[in-house]
């Protein structure tokens, strides 16, 4: 039996969606989601998340503006929130379709490959 090589998301490109496409099923998000470890799927499948703890408040910030560099850079921006001073939670989805896309889990190993 002969395997598919994974195919490297942190490589891809965020492809611009402005709705009309269906959002992932919860089968095709854990399909994707194995590749993005640690990115939690929200029960009905139409968000991901990933929480990260810092040492302090610059380290979190630091790594809060290397995600808007990224954001920016593929056009795909998520949800950050920083929470008690060094403590970041980052929620994607696909706005445009109401929950998950490709592009989410694009951007989530993006992120990933920055090193938190």
């Amino acid at each position: 039996m002969t395997t598919q090589p994974v195919c490297d998301l942190a490589n891809k490109k965020c492809v611009p969606c402005e709705g009309g496409v269906p959002r992932l099923s919860l089968a095709e998000a854990t399909t994707l989601g194995q590749q993005t470890p640690g990115w939690v799927i929200n029960g009905d499948a139409t968000r991901i998340r990933k929480e990260y703890r810092f040492k302090h408040f610059r380290a979190a910030m630091a790594f809060l503006n290397k995600v808007a560099e990224v954001a920016e850079a593929e056009a795909h921006h998520p949800d950050v929130h920083l929470e008690r001073y060094r403590e970041v939670a980052i929620e994607i989805w696909t706005h445009a379709i109401g929950g998950l896309s490709e592009n989410d889990f694009i951007l989530a190993a993006k992120i990933d490959a920055l090193g938190a």
